[in-house]
């Protein structure tokens, strides 16, 4: 910021805290050249989300302490350090082999993008959402996104969801999708192998490959009630 704009950032900080506001002219002249020492890196305003009046505006109604140019200055190192985490390097389009206008060209756009000059390029950046139209089509059409060769050749690793996944192709009930009364596997679980010793306590948690008798009971029920529902 140029003095005439720190001046009129002054203003407007005045009007949201009378105790800022300097009304001796020399008063107001050595304000001015405090603030610009230490704001005269800091922009107005940035296309892309800075403006200097939203940053004091939020230390007002934040701090009962009035706002010194520190905090401000503060606020923008802030803004750049959070626009350049969540930027990735896009591939310069410079000669590689010559390093220099390589360097040059990824240092530009790191510069550009810290200045709130350039969005930053966040193709590379985990979005939240669900997947994407086409993946949710082809699962519908596959039907999983495990090829059934390689789902066989897990089988022999995982036996219990293998047998769960016969039991379902099979038109039978999701044991797994009940909580075992026995061993208290929760949903999803494969049950547990649990003998009981003379103290009363259970014993063993190896898992089983077949699920417990009374969780195919409740299974069964489950799915009786889902019917009849």
């Amino acid at each position: 910021m140029n003095p005439r704009e720190v001046a009129a950032v002054l203003a407007y900080l005045g009007r949201l805290d009378p105790r800022t506001m300097r009304t001796d002219t020399g008063e107001a002249r050595d304000q001015i050249a405090q603030w610009h020492e230490l704001l005269g890196d800091v922009p107005f305003t940035t296309d892309h989300g800075w403006d200097v009046r939203e940053a004091i505006k939020a230390h007002v109604l934040a701090s009962p302490y009035p706002i010194l140019p520190v905090d401000v200055a503060r606020q923008w190192r802030s803004y750049r350090r959070d626009r350049l985490a969540r930027h990735t390097d896009p591939t310069p389009a410079a000669n590689p082999d010559d390093p220099a206008a390589w360097r040059a060209e990824l240092v530009g756009t790191r510069h550009a993008v810290a200045a709130g000059a350039t969005a930053p390029a966040t193709h590379r950046q985990l979005t939240s959402g669900g997947p994407h139209p086409d993946i949710e089509a082809r699962l519908a059409a596959i039907g999983s996104c495990i090829p059934p060769a390689v789902r066989a050749e897990l089988a022999r690793f995982r036996p219990a969801r293998a047998a769960r996944e016969a039991a379902i192709a099979a038109g039978g009930p999701d044991v797994l999708g009940v909580r075992c009364a026995w061993c208290q596997a929760s949903e999803g679980e494969p049950c547990r192998s649990r003998r009981v010793g003379l103290d009363g306590d259970a014993r063993g948690n190896a898992s089983r490959a077949t699920p417990h008798p009374s969780r195919v009971d409740l299974a069964v029920a489950a799915r009786a009630q889902q019917v009849a529902a």
